[in-house]
Protein backbone atom coordinates (compact mmCIF):
# COMPACT_ATOMS: atom_id res chain seq x y z
CA UNK A 1 0.00 0.00 0.00
CA UNK A 2 1.67 3.52 -0.87
CA UNK A 3 0.42 6.45 1.03
CA UNK A 4 -0.66 5.51 4.04
CA UNK A 5 -1.44 8.21 6.24
CA UNK A 6 -1.98 8.10 10.29
CA UNK A 7 -2.81 10.74 12.05
CA UNK A 8 -1.44 11.98 15.19
CA UNK A 9 -2.22 14.23 18.22
CA UNK A 10 -5.25 15.56 15.87
CA UNK A 11 -3.51 17.92 13.08
CA UNK A 12 -0.06 16.32 12.46
CA UNK A 13 0.08 13.86 10.37
CA UNK A 14 3.08 11.70 9.49
CA UNK A 15 3.08 9.79 6.12
CA UNK A 16 4.20 6.29 5.84
CA UNK A 17 5.07 5.34 2.27
CA UNK A 18 4.83 1.56 2.95
CA UNK A 19 3.22 -0.97 5.19
CA UNK A 20 6.75 -1.77 6.07
CA UNK A 21 7.86 1.51 7.35
CA UNK A 22 4.43 1.65 9.36
CA UNK A 23 5.32 -1.73 10.91
CA UNK A 24 8.99 -0.47 11.73
CA UNK A 25 7.54 2.36 13.52
CA UNK A 26 5.67 0.35 15.77
CA UNK A 27 8.60 -2.09 16.70
CA UNK A 28 9.24 -0.31 19.94
CA UNK A 29 5.44 -0.91 20.78
CA UNK A 30 6.05 -4.59 19.85
CA UNK A 31 9.10 -5.34 21.68
CA UNK A 32 7.35 -3.80 24.99
CA UNK A 33 4.22 -6.53 24.53
CA UNK A 34 6.61 -8.71 23.45
CA UNK A 35 8.91 -8.22 26.87
CA UNK A 36 5.56 -8.79 28.85
CA UNK A 37 4.76 -12.28 27.50
CA UNK A 38 8.17 -12.99 27.83
CA UNK A 39 7.54 -14.85 30.86
CA UNK A 40 3.92 -16.03 30.67
CA UNK A 41 2.81 -18.75 28.55
CA UNK A 42 2.77 -16.61 25.39
CA UNK A 43 6.69 -16.37 25.03
CA UNK A 44 6.29 -18.01 21.83
CA UNK A 45 4.41 -15.05 20.44
CA UNK A 46 6.56 -13.43 17.96
CA UNK A 47 6.00 -9.85 16.50
CA UNK A 48 4.64 -11.03 13.29
CA UNK A 49 2.03 -12.78 15.05
CA UNK A 50 0.88 -9.64 16.87
CA UNK A 51 1.32 -7.52 13.53
CA UNK A 52 -1.01 -10.08 11.39
CA UNK A 53 -3.99 -10.66 14.26
CA UNK A 54 -4.01 -6.74 14.77
CA UNK A 55 -3.96 -5.77 11.14
CA UNK A 56 -6.51 -8.76 10.47
CA UNK A 57 -8.97 -8.44 13.60
CA UNK A 58 -8.90 -4.57 14.60
CA UNK A 59 -7.04 -2.33 12.14
CA UNK A 60 -8.67 -3.23 9.08
CA UNK A 61 -12.10 -2.25 10.14
CA UNK A 62 -10.67 1.06 11.58
CA UNK A 63 -11.09 4.55 9.81
CA UNK A 64 -8.82 7.34 10.72
CA UNK A 65 -6.37 5.16 13.07
CA UNK A 66 -4.25 6.92 14.95
CA UNK A 67 -0.31 5.78 15.83
CA UNK A 68 -1.11 6.00 19.07
CA UNK A 69 -4.64 3.68 18.74
CA UNK A 70 -2.54 1.16 17.51
CA UNK A 71 0.57 1.60 20.53
CA UNK A 72 -2.29 0.86 22.56
CA UNK A 73 -3.82 -1.96 20.36
CA UNK A 74 -0.23 -3.20 20.77
CA UNK A 75 0.33 -2.95 24.34
CA UNK A 76 -3.46 -4.12 25.10
CA UNK A 77 -3.44 -6.69 23.26
CA UNK A 78 -4.77 -10.40 24.57
CA UNK A 79 -2.13 -13.46 24.02
CA UNK A 80 -5.28 -15.50 24.30
CA UNK A 81 -6.54 -14.24 20.95
CA UNK A 82 -3.59 -14.08 18.98
CA UNK A 83 -2.97 -18.30 20.16
CA UNK A 84 -6.91 -18.55 18.47
CA UNK A 85 -5.82 -16.88 15.83
CA UNK A 86 -3.00 -18.70 14.66
CA UNK A 87 -4.32 -21.82 15.44
CA UNK A 88 -7.79 -20.62 13.04
CA UNK A 89 -5.26 -19.59 10.45
CA UNK A 90 -2.48 -22.71 10.56
CA UNK A 91 0.15 -20.95 11.61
Amino acid sequence: MKGIIISIYGDIMLEYNSVQELYNALIPAFNVKLRMFKNSQFSNIKRQDIWNYLKVNKWMSSINLTISEMVSDIINVDGYKIIKYKEKVGE
